[in-house]
């Protein structure tokens, strides 16, 4: 249900204000300021614009292997034959895959969650894709040497860590976590190149 316009507004651009105030990250400021922005775009600007939202709920999708948002399934990284298939690494967001993917130093595989256990906001693993990546494990053509559980240094991130840990207990996979350089309460996306990297290189093996 859309709130009444904010008193100055039109009814279009106060429903806008509303819509984009409801984006994480976006405060009543910020969201007012790019309303009016957007008013005031050229009308192909602005059409592209919204083009570009509606593309983006009618063509992506969950890439059937690691479960990324792509537009075409497998993505580009379950793809790729020149990807190390012996590892697979753990991550909570699509963003994470692409903030590890800028450090140019991890050549192995994905699996993306999209989400982290939650018990206190009922968030369990029914609820992320926690079933699909045991199911790819049971599945795998090879042996996976390694399983790096990149989810973030929170308490939901150490919380779904330590649950695939004892999941895979006794499976002979060695589980790994990112170390070094990531801050207790960090998220992997606001980390730079150079601390990720340090934190793929310093990973420790969980136990």
């Amino acid at each position: 249900m859309t709130s009444d316009p904010t008193p100055g507004t039109t009814r279009s651009l106060g429903q806008l204000i509303d819509r984009l105030h409801q984006l994480p990250g976006i405060g009543p400021k910020s969201a007012q300021r790019i309303a009016y922005y957007i008013a005031h775009v050229p009308d192909d600007e602005a059409r592209a614009l919204a083009d570009a939202i509606v593309a983006v709920k009618d063509l992506i999708l969950f890439c059937d292997e690691c479960r990324n948002l792509t537009d075409a399934s497998p993505c580009a990284i379950c793809a790729n034959p020149q990807r190390n298939r012996d590892q697979i690494c753990v991550v909570e967001e699509s963003r994470d895959l692409v903030a590890l993917e800028r450090t140019r130093v991890y050549r192995g595989m994905y699996h993306v969650l999209h989400g982290a256990l939650s018990p206190l906001n009922g968030v369990g693993p029914e609820d992320i894709h926690l079933p699909q990546l045991f199911a790819r494990l049971q599945g795998q053509d090879n042996p996976l040497q390694e399983l790096i559980v990149a989810t973030n240094p929170t308490l939901e991130g150490d919380a779904t860590a330590d649950f695939i840990y004892r999941r895979l207990a006794g499976s002979g996979i060695r589980i790994t976590r990112l170390a070094l350089g990531l801050p207790v309460g960090g998220s992997l996306e606001f980390a730079d190149e150079t601390t990720l990297s340090r934190a793929l290189a310093g990973r420790n093996q969980l136990e």
